[in-house]
């Protein structure tokens, strides 16, 4: 992915304000290869049903007629772990943070080692 400051092309046809917004901001900064643009395009999807189910949440409540928590509220939180994973694939440099945030941590969140990746017959 090439750090380009080039005019975004216009957001997929049907994007939401959420969803044409990320196009915009992403595409705006860097110039993506035809793969990651597969996934960029999954992402302000799922940006856009984020926001349709935040909505959903706002009018029906958290919690359904049968007193569990409401099926939008699961979903919701699906649909946000795919968006995380989907932004995270397309390798994005994060921000620079701003300034005094490192003497403000209190510890150094880096860990050594790839996450999620165990080793088969469930030894470490």
């Amino acid at each position: 992915m090439a750090d380009k400051s080039v005019t975004a092309p216009p957001p997929p046809r049907g994007a939401g304000a959420s969803g044409a917004r990320l196009w915009r901001q992403v595409l705006g900064k860097y110039g993506l290869e035809a793969h990651e643009l597969v996934v960029l395009r999954e992402a302000v999807r799922t940006a856009d049903l984020v926001d349709k189910l935040s909505a959903l949440i706002d009018r029906a409540g958290l919690i359904g007629d049968d007193g569990k928590m409401a099926p939008a509220v699961v979903e919701i939180r699906q649909q946000r772990i795919v968006l995380a994973r989907l932004l995270s694939s397309l390798r994005i440099p994060a921000e620079a943070p701003e300034p005094g945030f490192a003497e403000r941590r209190s510890r150094n969140q880096r860990r050594p080692g790839t996450r999620g990746v165990y080793s088969l017959g469930g030894g470490a």
